[in-house]
């Protein structure tokens, strides 16, 4: 019964990984996709801004899509769901006021 009584060493706090491994990777894509959803989220707004938001928006929806595949813990999902969201808007957004080329094809 010794190994029942297994104690668990106190992990270091990490913002990302519950379960007291590093995921660096995990954690990278996160950042990138919470920065850019913000990027598109916030440049969406602006007319003139569209294509900086579509393009944006567009990364973010890979790298978020990408990271949710490879997510380990459910505090990387919920970060990914935001970022995703913000960079869905964004890239709609951006999409609905020029697209992705805005007039440089065609």
């Amino acid at each position: 019964m010794a190994q029942a009584m297994r104690r668990q060493s106190a992990p270091a706090i990490s913002l990302f990984a519950t379960d007291g491994k590093p995921h660096p990777l995990q954690d990278t894509l996160v950042a990138a996709t919470l920065i850019l959803g913000a990027v598109a989220f916030v440049t969406a707004f602006f007319h003139n801004l569209h294509l900086l938001s579509s393009w944006t928006g567009l990364i973010g929806i890979l790298t978020g899509a990408y990271g949710q595949f490879i997510s380990v813990t459910t505090r990387e999902r919920f970060a990914l769901i935001v970022g995703l969201g913000a960079s869905g808007i964004g890239f709609f957004l951006g999409m609905a006021h020029g697209g992705l080329f805005g007039g440089w094809l065609g």
